[in-house]
């Protein structure tokens, strides 16, 4: 079997997920498109298809995009649909901000109360201390709950972000290798030499006009695949140090609040409600961001979903997915069917008018004349007709999958002179040629599904799948999972604190009122 390089058929440039999750981090992102495995401002490319008006509008996920009197759908480009998924995120950011600025004044307050009205007051109630405690026990377990949740919700977050990025740049550098083997195949298509004849000179022009498309996507794909992945995964990266650091710090703020309290160590208690106040703040608002990016993940994981369920509606996502245009794929994939046929159409050209010509004994030698004899060369079977639509084998020709193992058969052994010594009608030079000229026609029409993909948007189509089926269900999940962790952490904190200040309060109360009590017992005056 010919030895051909890469894989079969696989076309992405990128994906919108890619685009959702790290976009917004850069200025004029809805501006900035790749298509066609280029980079072009404005969400125009040369490679952009043209649908000519032809298919009929669709309005992705409008039943799960309705919110805040927005019905356009997905559409990443409005500033309307992305002001409506921010503000899904606003109620916990409003109830961070309120905390912040509520407890601040409190604090305020009972920092003044204290140090200028205050008067030693005090009084002691079992119920009230058992209740304080309970409570402030119950909040401590919430909040390790929340913790806990909120750990292992950022670890699962980020494996399954990982995951997906992963899928999608190895699709990319697939993408780019593929690319890569086709303009080898093309090139080396150029340099096919069957007994010094060569493809036509006009052929051979037009495959350098094919190979620098083929070769500016590939570059231009690669280099911003290496770029942005860094990016990407950096951004992973410190989403998910900084969800560990929170749920670490919040638990370790817990314990040692409730530590403190039972231990009834006042200053250290008022210090960690001090902290306490900013980082549930923070904690909020954190959380209010995530449930930002959990809706706008599963918003564009339906519009995903639907766009690739209705090939030929018109939707937003045709503005900006990375579809080649069928003019300049087909282009490539039509170069490379000619590229093969007329590969093919040589190499029989030489087996029939070279290798199976029979001469007169007698007859000097020749270029044509080289001692050949024995039974004829099979020829090799052209994968398509004269039109470049698909062929068919006739009786008694060699697939390009086994014409290695076949010609071996038609080999002869040679004099110094290049002359047949032994049967045979191929020497061992125009073997080599012809195998070379197999494996460049087999590895072409080998890589015609991968063109064929890049015309009509099939390959994306089922990436998107794969990530809607197979990794959307894992990223809608655990963005869930992180907001709801951060939410009962930062509510479970918040009465945490405010227990730690009352239960300390009873106990000291409960400590004097003891020592009243026991003063009083043993005829001592009060204090």
């Amino acid at each position: 079997m010919p030895s051909v390089r890469g894989g079969t058929s696989g076309y992405i440039l990128t994906t919108i997920i890619c685009a959702i999750l790290i976009g917004f981090t850069s200025p004029g992102y809805a501006n900035v498109i790749v298509k066609g495995g280029v980079w072009y401002g404005n969400g125009r490319s040369l490679l952009q298809a043209n649908n000519g008006g032809n298919s009929s509008s669709m309005v992705l996920a409008e039943q799960r995009t309705r919110r805040q009197g927005y019905t356009g759908g997905w559409n990443i480009s409005n500033p309307q649909y992305v002001i409506s998924v921010f503000v899904t995120g606003a109620p916990l950011i409003l109830v961070g901000l309120i905390w912040f600025i509520a407890f601040g004044i409190f604090l305020l307050l009972a920092c003044v109360w204290i140090c200028c009205c205050s008067r030693r007051q005090y009084g002691y109630s079992r119920l009230a201390y058992a209740l304080s405690l309970g409570l402030l026990i119950l909040f401590t377990i919430s909040a390790i709950v929340g913790s806990i949740v909120l750990y292992v919700g950022q670890g699962r977050f980020h494996e399954s972000t990982s995951n997906t990025f992963h899928y999608v740049v190895g699709e990319a550098e697939s993408t780019v290798e593929k690319l890569e083997n086709v303009s080898s195949f093309l090139t080396a298509a150029k340099n096919v030499d069957v007994d010094q004849i060569f493809l036509p000179q006009d052929l051979r022009n037009s495959i350098d006009s094919v190979n620098n498309l083929i070769n500016s996507s590939a570059n231009t794909l690669n280099s911003t695949t290496l770029n942005n992945k860094d990016r990407i995964f950096l951004y992973v990266d410190v989403a998910g140090t900084t969800l560990i650091i929170i749920a670490a710090v919040l638990l370790g703020l817990v314990l040692l609040g409730f530590v403190f309290s039972i231990l009834g160590l006042q200053v250290l208690v008022y210090i960690l409600v001090v902290i306490g106040w900013i980082l549930i703040a923070l904690t909020f608002i954190i959380g209010g961001v995530f449930v930002v990016l959990h809706n706008m993940v599963g918003d564009t994981c339906v519009a995903m979903d639907e766009w690739v369920n209705n090939p030929m509606a018109h939707t937003a996502l045709d503005d900006i997915i990375p579809c080649i245009d069928p003019t300049a794929a087909q282009q490539a994939l039509s170069k490379s069917r000619e590229v093969t046929f007329r590969v093919v159409d040589l190499v029989n050209q030489i087996v029939a008018n070279v290798s199976n010509a029979n001469f007169p004994p007698g007859v000097g030698t020749s270029p044509l004349n080289y001692n050949q004899s024995g039974p004829s060369v099979p020829l090799l079977c052209n994968p398509y007709n004269s039109n470049l639509s698909n062929g068919t084998c006739r009786a008694g020709e060699v697939d390009a999958s086994n014409a290695t193992q076949v010609w071996l058969r038609y080999e002869c052994q040679v004099s110094s002179s290049n002359l047949c010594t032994t049967e045979g009608r191929l020497t061992p030079m125009m073997y080599t040629q012809m195998i070379g000229a197999v494996n460049v026609s087999y590895g072409l029409y080998n890589y015609g599904p991968f063109l064929v993909n890049l015309a009509d948007c099939t390959f994306l189509r089922d990436v998107f799948t794969n990530i809607y089926q197979d990794h959307c269900p894992y990223l809608n999940r655990y963005t869930k999972w992180v907001y709801i962790g951060l939410v009962m952490a930062s509510i479970a904190v918040a009465l945490s604190l405010i227990f730690w200040v009352v239960y300390a309060r009873e106990r000291r109360h409960r400590k004097y009122t003891r020592l009243v009590d026991s003063h009083t017992a043993q005829g001592e005056p009060g204090m």
